[in-house]
């Protein structure tokens, strides 16, 4: 019964992950490239960034067979699923195409002015 639990678990979070994550891994790679995207986000200790590096594991997930996903590819993407669902909850007013409010979900893979 666990493993039938953990596979519907896994479902629903690539399910979600693929719904929030709506850069392609290439358009990902791109952005985290830009110096804009390098300033996004917390730095611990002048490094790099939490979004930045999530990205990074971001771009490798996307780019895996689903077969291929691991225990921690699963973790990674309900860490990514509820950092874009509290960030979207707290979306400014206005006009946020230049905004760190979006600069930093773009490092987490979701592009809040894809498709608009």
């Amino acid at each position: 019964m666990a493993d039938a639990t953990n596979h519907d678990e896994q479902r629903e979070s690539w399910d979600t992950f693929r719904e929030l994550v709506n850069m392609t891994p290439s358009a990902l790679e791109k952005w985290l490239a830009t110096g804009e995207s390098r300033a996004a986000g917390q730095h611990k200790g002048g490094g790099e960034s939490t979004g930045h590096a999530s990205g990074r594991t971001i771009v490798e997930i996307l780019r895996k067979k689903k077969g291929d996903l691991s225990d921690s590819d699963y973790a990674h993407m309900r860490k990514v699923n509820g950092y874009i669902r509290r960030h979207l909850a707290q979306r400014p007013a206005g006009d946020v195409r230049d905004t760190t409010w979006r600069r930093s979900l773009m490092n987490w893979g979701h592009d809040p002015l894809a498709g608009s």
